[in-house]
């Protein structure tokens, strides 16, 4: 047992001797990483207290440490509330959609791209691919009302002229479209900003590869299937577990810009935007606080979940 514990002992003061080497030599990023960590703890870790409102009945005049413990009151409350499966419903499809479909939309425009090989028409395709992402939800929402629109909508004049309607549709005062205009606008304004990383994993691939493949008779969709897509099999793994630990991350700014209109309510209504209006024009603080803290820690599993499960293959986070 001593000979045990002392070659455990041998083995943690390499490991920390390691460590310290390893610090030692890369100071300089060290210290480049120092203010995004005083940064992430200001800004992520010390408001994490908050989280005791909802325990509590909290009140704004008593503070937080003179508020009444009420142990699990709100989350009861919040999981019998008539509105906790049409929230989690809608979430969970928003999510699903984003997931099953915005997720591929960045890996195959990415595969599209690298096979262009003007590089003039490249650039601005990427261009113009790109720059919605760095547009405000507002100014996005804004043109999709636009484009929407019943009076003068650019849409609603396509499809008169096209004469496949006769009066003008009010697309988003509609619940069975909402879905589907909501997961279109998303990925219309990330898939350029999103297939980025791709597009640089598919960079860094050997190009001997593609030319053995050549030579061997492969043609350009063989090189993809065969080259291509498990080059960067490692990288879309990672961004995968990424997405499912947000998947109760339906949307917020989108949604509630989106899916104003009260009609919408039953297809809209997710677990951001019920938080939103519970917690800040309800003041319901405490409530909307447990029913945060809930979707918090469903997303921590579900990450955790994903994470063991990618392990499998040899690719995950931790």
């Amino acid at each position: 047992m001593s000979e045990i514990s002392t070659n455990t002992k041998l083995a943690q003061h390499k490991r920390s001797r390691g460590l310290a080497v390893r610090l030692k030599k890369q100071w300089e990023l060290q210290i480049m990483v120092i203010p995004a960590l005083i940064l992430v703890f200001i800004f992520s870790y010390i408001p994490m207290y908050g989280v005791l409102m909802a325990f509590q009945d909290y009140s704004i005049f008593d503070g937080f440490w003179a508020s009444p413990w009420v142990g699990l009151k709100h989350f009861e409350m919040f999981f019998s509330s008539p509105d906790f499966w049409t929230i989690m419903r809608n979430t969970l499809i928003i999510s699903a959609l984003k997931l099953f479909i915005g997720f591929p939309a960045p890996i195959i425009l990415a595969l599209m791209l690298n096979e262009v090989r003007k590089m003039a028409f490249k650039r601005v395709i990427q261009t113009v691919s790109y720059l919605p992402h760095f547009l405000s939800w507002v100014i996005v929402a804004g043109f999709a009302m636009s484009i929407l629109s019943t009076d003068n909508g650019s849409l609603n004049i396509l499809l008169q002229k096209l004469r496949l309607i006769d009066e003008p549709i009010g697309f988003l005062g509609i619940a069975e479209y909402f879905w589907g205009i909501l997961v279109s606008v998303n990925v219309w304004k990330e898939i350029g900003f999103n297939s980025i990383v791709y597009l640089a994993a598919i960079a860094g691939i050997n190009p001997n590869l593609y030319e053995a493949a050549q030579m061997d008779g492969a043609s350009r969709l063989k090189q993809i299937r065969y080259i291509t897509i498990p080059s960067i099999m490692p990288v879309v793994i990672i961004f995968f577990i990424l997405a499912i630990g947000n998947l109760l991350n339906a949307g917020f700014e989108d949604i509630l810009l989106l899916g104003g209109n009260p009609v919408l309510r039953d297809v809209s209504d997710v677990l951001d935007t019920y938080v939103y209006r519970t917690g800040i024009e309800n003041q319901r603080f405490s409530y909307a606080t447990a029913a945060g803290l809930f979707k918090a820690v469903v997303s921590v599993l579900l990450l955790t979940l994903a994470n063991y499960v990618a392990r499998k293959s040899g690719n995950s986070l931790w």
